[in-house]
């Protein structure tokens, strides 16, 4: 008798995983998470009342001994992903290892002859081990918290200076500890490539500081979607829709991206900023509501009782937050921009765009730097340059919130 169509990602706990709307544009079966305990796991096993699963955190070693069969994959890596039931027998395969591969070749970073580092001793870091050797690295360095014969520590680590290509594996930097990173790209003078396999945020501490020096760098988002497209396979029996895998990589990232707009105190950022959201469908954030908010206080009167510096301060810290959010349209205060850690924040998930707007039609109402035409003038000449710097593209505000808007989207989707 045919098993049943059933497919489903198994661990615990699930979150938010995004495995769901990844398969529905994979192909046509049902696919749903499925959060268990480990007795539920080996209930749900031994009934073979399934078509195929997914296996996450904390059961992908686990799962192995239930397996009758193995793939050499999963045996190597020590690790399984995708279970079949076939013919009254399971079977266990690891897809990562297809999603690895997937990632590094779509971001044209090649392992043949090079240094590898490799951050991280988990179950991930296994594969990125075998994904190294498949591709000829020509050595291998392991790198984690708590150093071993064969692991250096991150201090140890820094000294390797021959390092071409860095891989992480580690959950450092992973929502919700956006920031984190435990080791500098400028410490690598011969780097031609960081790759990491988080994929929340889209853009982690350790690749915004390697774009910065030019390094290319990959997220872990392609990785995701191709290992998904990969387990598509084994599940259906069908041919994987690898053409499909790109365009699916840019939705999610759409999914998941902020629009971040910024630009001077009054140029039209929040109007134009929920007009945006209603054409995309994202949520609308305006930061300086969310510090007046938690504040208890208005802007003025923060101002008032703690001083620019003060108000900077509190800035920073909700800035610091709303950057870990995704889907989201951002309006931002007109002096976000003098914090470059601020910047960094929101460009873990976010496009930033400037908003400007010709001076003599910038709003001054409840702005305290900004309070008359000189005041105005300065503040220009001291942000313009940082606007412009920090923002990917200038649109200009000169015609009505939603033409400026659709412009705005236009450009993103394109």
């Amino acid at each position: 008798m045919d098993q049943p169509a059933v497919y489903r990602l198994i661990g615990y706990p699930l979150g938010h995983s995004m495995s769901v709307p990844i398969h529905q544009m994979l192909g046509d079966y049902d696919y749903r998470l499925m959060p268990l305990e480990w007795p539920q796991v080996e209930e749900l096993l031994a009934g073979h009342q399934f078509g195929g699963l997914n296996v996450t955190i904390p059961y992908k070693q686990k799962v192995m001994e239930l397996c009758d069969h193995l793939d050499s994959r999963a045996k190597e890596i020590g690790a399984v992903n995708t279970l079949i039931h076939r013919d009254g027998e399971l079977w266990g395969y690891n897809t990562d290892f297809d999603g690895l591969v997937y990632l590094l070749s779509s971001h044209q970073i090649t392992l043949k002859g090079k240094r590898v580092m490799i951050l991280g001793t988990g179950g991930t870091s296994h594969t990125a081990r075998a994904v190294a050797r498949y591709l000829e690295a020509r050595e291998i360095v392991l790198v984690g918290r708590t150093p071993r014969e064969d692991v250096l520590s991150y201090q140890q680590a820094a000294l390797q200076k021959g390092t071409q290509v860095i891989l992480n594996t580690s959950p450092a930097g992973m929502y919700p500890n956006n920031g984190e990173c435990l080791i500098s790209p400028e410490d690598f003078p011969c780097l031609e490539g960081v790759v990491d396999v988080v994929y929340n945020p889209l853009r982690t501490e350790l690749m915004l500081r390697a774009m910065e020096l030019g390094i290319p760098v990959a997220g872990g988002l392609a990785m995701l979607v191709a290992q998904a497209c990969a387990a598509s396979q084994l599940f259906t029996g069908q041919p994987a829709p690898w053409d499909r895998v790109s365009g699916i990589v840019r939705e999610m990232e759409r999914r998941m991206e902020n629009l971040v707009l910024i630009g001077m105190p009054g140029c039209g950022k929040t109007t134009v900023g929920r007009e945006l959201a209603e054409l995309t469908g994202k949520t609308f954030v305006d930061m300086d509501e969310a510090i007046v908010e938690r504040a208890g206080c208005s802007i003025p009167e923060i101002f008032a009782e703690r001083g620019e510096a003060g108000f900077r301060q509190l800035e920073e810290e909700v800035c610091r937050e709303l950057s870990c959010r995704t889907g989201t349209v951002l309006a931002t205060g007109g002096g976000v921009v003098t914090r470059q850690q601020n910047i960094r924040n929101l460009r873990q998930n976010g496009r930033i765009f400037y908003l400007r707007r010709p001076l003599d039609q910038l709003s001054r109402e409840g702005r305290p730097l900004s309070a008359g035409p000189q005041a105005v003038e300065k503040i220009y000449e001291q942000r313009q340059g940082l606007y412009k710097g920090y923002s990917e593209v200038v649109f200009d505000n000169v015609l009505s919130p939603s033409q400026v808007a659709s412009k705005i989207m236009e450009w993103w989707k394109r």
